[in-house]
């Protein structure tokens, strides 16, 4: 789909072909080394993001200045049992988001647009296990740990377990929305100063 969300710290713009030489970069990173490979040259990366079904949600997370930082995707929305899973997110110039919380200000307009806009009950993913920072920033956001699948994907050079989490819309509501106004506002007195 092709929209835009914008916050207070980042703008959430749709994915581009254009943007595959970054996003590329980005994927081959130190940062996404627990992430699925995916492309490995940037003629696949942009033939990968022209191909996005139009169910999805494929975003590039810059900052105010235009800055490209990250991306971030809604996927799998599914309209008859009220879920998606938010996906591919990576803060790909952790320099550059140094005090800001674009990570934080980038999931909630995430979850605006899944429980918000889209009327959605619920969000789901899955992280690997060997992604520990991931997991804890995840369940520290509200989302909460449903299952584990084990041994469930080769990455990183072993079988590691899939850890299922999930979210619903109140718990959204009235646990992650309020912590994350208040990294939100920490930022914005950080930014003040």
């Amino acid at each position: 789909m092709n929209i835009t969300l914008s916050g207070e710290f980042v703008t959430l713009r749709p994915l581009r072909p254009a943007d595959a030489e970054l996003t590329l970069a980005w994927r081959q990173s130190q940062r996404a080394i627990n992430l699925n490979r995916g492309a490995a040259t940037v003629a696949q990366q942009a033939a990968w993001i022209a191909s996005r079904p139009e169910s999805e949600y494929n975003f590039l997370i810059t900052l105010k200045s235009g800055q490209a930082v990250g991306m971030v995707s809604l996927i799998n929305v599914d309209a008859e049992h009220r879920r998606a899973e938010p996906a591919r997110f990576l803060i790909g110039e952790e320099g550059a988001v140094r005090g800001i919380p674009a990570a934080v200000e980038a999931m909630k307009l995430v979850y605006e647009l899944a429980f918000d806009q889209l009327g959605l009950l619920k969000v789901h993913g899955a992280v690997v296990s060997d992604n520990p920072l991931m997991l804890k920033w995840q369940k520290f956001l509200g989302m909460k740990e449903e299952g584990r699948l084990r041994q469930h994907l080769f990455i990183n050079g072993h079988f590691q377990d899939s850890v299922m989490l999930g979210m619903l819309a109140d718990e959204y509501r009235n646990n992650a929305l309020p912590r994350m106004k208040m990294l939100i506002a920490a930022g914005r007195s950080r930014a003040a100063a």
